[in-house]
């Protein structure tokens, strides 16, 4: 099979207009046609093995490690904001395309919970405007048509907006974005000694001008009330990191007009985003993970705990790392180096390494440590769907921590099935990541992704299947071969909102 067999003129121009070459979607078909390579798992992550827990003395004193960093301006966070509204809304729609509740207690509960929501004013205000009255409205049971002016742009239109500019939570100074929470968080632990904040958020191309604008709108308020100098930046999931979809024989799957289908790569494309970010040590946390001030507290606690840890082990590795590049180890010092590879980074060697001279296990070990580091917060298994932390067993034998999501393994296996049912814990995506090597380098990101841990999933588009291909994602395959550490971090600290439902949770409300 070559590209002039399956791509004409046409197709070439259209994947060189994002930025594609035609030998990198012919490597995404091979890859369909040979199909993803699933993780051995080699048992889940466990307290003590592979998990850490960090107790009160120890938490203090690595918050203040946190705090030394980030008044040195070393701290930005990252933030995926780029996720769609619609899928929140699923039950809403369904309920509005029915025309309300047939059930009078689902009714009851529903026109009772509408006042819980912070949107609340807000949908008064844009029923206001179009002539009618929200009371009237919810005492007439109209609930397809309250539904409408959440929904649709006669209204709020937020079936239509990013998670980010949906009213989350209400405060003293009225209710908050998603976004917003996210800026009142950041200056609690990023800024530095001159109060500056550092903040990063990926946004849909859609979106982006809605985001900027409304960001533009409200960032004077929260400087003043913060008393903080907000740094704020946005990026799109860029073009060339879209994937081609294909039949179910694996032939490039066509839009009516002939052209060639692309789709999102997943949220690893994000790993672009990251990639290009000039941080240094970079906090990542979903845009629907906040919860209002009241719970906040120990969210920062935690935040400043695994920002302080990974402070701590990347001194202890820069430190090594530059001693190891010098080439002037001893015996002593390199079973030293080893010992803390194996016992703070989980790392492992190979059964010929003792075998080796001293200047091949320098260099090995050097490679080991010279690779970008993330602390990863995982909280208690409470049955969230989502990836967790894993032994993972390689080719060749050798065991390394991965954040495994459920795709990833081979789902045909009864004992990989049951390997991962034993998780105890789970992945909030809630890590802080060091990208910059012992010389203040930024690593090259790209270099250190599993490019195999990709996933196919079979989606539908105007009635016809089809095959999606998403990219290694951020927080396992794009950083399979990064050094990680995982800590043990409060279930409170977890509060994301994949439905509209979930506002009304205690966390929330």
């Amino acid at each position: 099979m070559t590209s002039e067999n399956v791509f004409s003129q046409n197709d070439k121009e259209q994947i060189a207009s994002m930025g594609l070459s035609v030998e990198q979607v012919m490597e995404q078909i091979q890859i369909f046609r040979e199909g993803a390579v699933p993780l051995k798992l080699n048992r889940p992550c466990t307290l003590n093995d592979g998990i850490r827990k960090i107790e009160e003395d120890e938490g203090k004193a690595l918050a203040e490690l946190h705090d030394q960093g980030a008044q040195a301006g070393r701290m930005i966070k990252f933030v995926p904001a780029s996720g769609a509204a619609s899928r929140m809304f699923k039950d809403w729609y369904r309920i509005m395309e029915a025309g309300g509740l047939e059930n009078p207690d689902q009714k009851v509960d529903f026109l009772s919970d509408l006042k819980k929501y912070a949107f609340f004013e807000d949908l008064q205000a844009v029923v206001s405007e179009s002539g009618q009255n929200l009371e009237e409205l919810m005492g007439d049971g109209k609930i397809s048509d309250i539904l409408s002016y959440v929904l649709t742009p006669a209204g709020l239109a937020y079936g239509e907006l990013p998670k980010a500019l949906l009213k989350f939570h209400r405060s003293p100074e009225g209710a908050r974005a998603a976004i917003e929470e996210h800026l009142v968080e950041a200056a609690l632990y990023v800024k530095d000694v001159a109060g500056k904040c550092r903040v990063h958020f990926t946004v849909s191309t859609e979106h982006e001008k809605a985001v900027a604008a409304f960001l533009k709108q409200i960032i004077e308020t929260y400087e003043k009330r913060l008393k903080v100098s907000f740094d704020l930046s946005l990026s799109v999931q860029h073009a060339y990191t879209n994937t081609l979809a294909v039949d179910l024989n694996g032939a490039p799957f066509r839009n009516e007009d002939g052209s060639l289908v692309f789709r999102p790569g997943g949220h690893g494309a994000l790993l672009e985003n990251l990639n290009q970010l000039n941080g240094d040590i970079v906090f990542i946390k979903n845009i629907d993970n906040v919860v209002p001030d009241s719970l906040k507290p120990v969210t920062i606690l935690y935040k400043k705990i695994l920002g302080g840890y990974l402070v701590k082990l990347q001194k202890d590795i820069f430190d090594y790392a530059a001693l190891l590049a010098v080439g002037e180890v001893s015996e002593e010092k390199l079973a030293e180096i080893v010992e803390f590879c194996e016992r703070e980074l989980s790392v492992s060697f190979p059964a010929c390494f003792s075998e080796c001279s001293l200047a091949e296990r320098c260099e090995r070990v050097l490679s080991k440590l010279d690779r970008p580091l993330r602390v990863c917060g995982v909280v208690r298994n409470v049955g969230e769907p989502g990836g967790g932390p894993f032994w993972v067993e390689d080719e060749s034998g050798l065991l390394s921590i991965q954040i495994v999501e459920e795709i990833q393994i081979d789902g045909k296996s009864e004992q990989q099935r049951s390997l991962w049912k034993a998780a105890t814990h789970f992945n909030p995506v809630d890590l802080v990541c060091g990208v910059r090597d012992y010389q203040s380098r930024k690593y090259d990101l790209k270099r250190f992704v599993n490019s195999r841990a990709i996933s196919i999933a079979r989606k539908t588009e105007k009635g016809r299947d089809l095959q999606a291909l998403e990219l290694p994602g951020l927080w396992n395959g794009a950083m399979a071969n990064w050094n990680t550490v995982l800590v043990e971090i409060p279930l409170e600290t977890f509060n994301p909102v994949k439905t509209v439902g979930d506002l009304l949770r205690p966390q929330h409300q």
